[in-house]
C-alpha cells in the first residue's frame, strides 16, 4: 500500500542550504588539518560536547569557542571555535525552497533544525522568508533538546498533530534520520539534492519541483 503523508519536515543546514561540510573541508585544507577533523571533533562525546551544549543553549558563544578549542586540541589540532561558527552559513537552495512551498500548499510542514542563538540583527533574511512558509519552526536552541534525541521528533509530531508514520523527514545526516525512522517516519537522506527531491515527490505523490 502507498504511504499516507500528512506532513513533511525539513532540516535547514545541508537541506535548505548547502552543506557546511564543504566549508569545513576548505578550512581543513587551508589550515593543514586532517580531512574530516572538524566533524571528528563534533562527533566526539556527541551528546555532551561543546557543539551539543551550544545547540541546547546550555552555553553561550564565548563558552563554545573556548570549549571547542579545548576539544580540538585534545584531539591533536588546536582550532579557534569562532572560526568554526563562521563556516556554517551555506547558500540557499532554490529548488528545495520551491519544494517547501509546494508541500506547504497541500500538507502540514515544519523546519526542524539544530541551531544556536544569534543576535536578531544577524538573522538571514532569505531564511526568515522560508520560515514564514511553513507551519512551524522547531529549533534546538529554543527547545533545549536537539536531534538525534527522539524527544524532538516526538515533539514535532505533537505540534503538527500527526503520527510518525504520516511524516516525511529530510535531513543530510544519517545519525539524525535513524531515530526518526525508528519512530516510523519515512526518511530521506539529502546528499544529492536532486535525488532527494525525486524521492520526496514519490513519497508525497505530487511534483515538488519543475
Amino acid at each position: 500500500m502507498p504511504m499516507t503523508v500528512r506532513a513533511v519536515v525539513f532540516d535547514v543546514g545541508g537541506v535548505l542550504t548547502s552543506s557546511p561540510f564543504d566549508a569545513f573541508a576548505r578550512y581543513e585544507r587551508e589550515r593543514g588539518l586532517p580531512d574530516g577533523f572538524l566533524r571528528t571533533v563534533n562527533a566526539t562525546d556527541a551528546d555532551t560536547n561543546a557543539w551539543a551544549r551550544l545547540e541546547r543553549r546550555e552555553i553561550d558563544l564565548d563558552d563554545f569557542a573556548e570549549l571547542f578549542g579545548r576539544e580540538a586540541a585534545a584531539l591533536g589540532h588546536p582550532v579557534d571555535g569562532r572560526d568554526v561558527l563562521g563556516l556554517l552559513s551555506g547558500d540557499l537552495r532554490p529548488a528545495m525552497v520551491e519544494a517547501v512551498r509546494r508541500c506547504a500548499a497541500r500538507l502540514s510542514t515544519a523546519l526542524l533544525t539544530n541551531n544556536f542563538v544569534v543576535d536578531p540583527s544577524m538573522e538571514r533574511a532569505d531564511l526568515v522568508e522560508v520560515y514564514g512558509i511553513v507551519d512551524v519552526v522547531l529549533e534546538s536552541s529554543k527547545l533545549g533538546v536537539r536531534k538525534p534525541d527522539p524527544r524532538i521528533y516526538e515533539l514535532t509530531c505533537q505540534v503538527l498533530d500527526v503520527e510518525p508514520a504520516d511524516v516525511v523527514f529530510l535531513d543530510d545526516l544519517g545519525v539524525n534520520l535513524k531515530p526518526a525512522r525508528a519512530l516510523g517516519m519515512h526518511t530521506i537522506k539529502v546528499t544529492d539534492p536532486d535525488a532527494a527531491l525525486e524521492a520526496l515527490a514519490e513519497a508525497v505523490g505530487f511534483p515538488v519541483s519543475g
